[in-house]
């Protein structure tokens, strides 16, 4: 049974990592599940009893390029001297990260007319979208920025990094944008410290 299990999962991961560059290089609609499966070296039915569909498989890929996207993140905010200035290096990493092709390719262009808003939402509430209420409660106890309910704030600031991120998902320059919005993002973040 064990020996099976790591067939099973060994499939799955060949099949993501195929799935991942396919998606990131041509995009979701330009994807076939016959490309999958030749990327990953399996025939095409090996992918739909792992996947029932290619929505399926971009789901399970969008999951994991966010999961990554994530580490990266925390990996670039962790050198930061309190959580407000890793708040914002982070949301630059995050706009850095998917101005680049294969990054942003599946998280802000197909991301959410794949997936659906409520479902892109869902998804990146357990990976970079569920990080601010963290960061803002942390900053809250650390006197950072006035004591309030955590989750108005959080959203309202989520809410601004999203719509930026859509924004930017839509031009043609990208990296540009993404580097005009999170000065933007700065300017908002460093408004709710409270001075000494």
């Amino acid at each position: 049974m064990a020996k099976q299990a790591e067939r099973r999962a060994a499939t799955s991961e060949a099949i993501l990592t195929a799935a991942r560059r396919l998606f990131g290089t041509q995009g979701f609609a330009a994807t076939t599940m016959d490309e999958i499966a030749e990327g990953a070296g399996i025939a095409k039915g090996a992918v739909y009893h792992h996947f029932k569909t290619k929505e399926a498989v971009f789901e399970a890929v969008f999951d994991s390029v966010s999961r990554d996207l994530v580490a990266e993140i925390d990996s670039a905010a962790r050198t930061e001297k309190d959580v407000l200035a890793a708040m914002v290096a982070g949301t630059q990493h995050y706009f850095a990260a998917t101005a680049k092709g294969p990054t942003g390719r599946i998280i802000l262009r197909d991301g959410p007319a794949v997936l659906g808003w409520e479902r892109w939402r869902e998804i990146d509430a357990r990976h970079f979208g569920g990080k601010m209420p963290r960061a803002l409660s942390i900053a809250m106890e650390a006197g950072l920025i006035a004591k309030q309910p955590v989750e108005p704030l959080a959203r309202l600031l989520l809410g601004a990094v999203t719509e930026a991120a859509v924004a930017c998902a839509g031009r043609a320059d990208i990296a540009r944008a993404g580097a005009e919005y999170a000065r933007a993002f700065k300017s908002l973040v460093e408004a709710l410290r409270l001075r000494a």
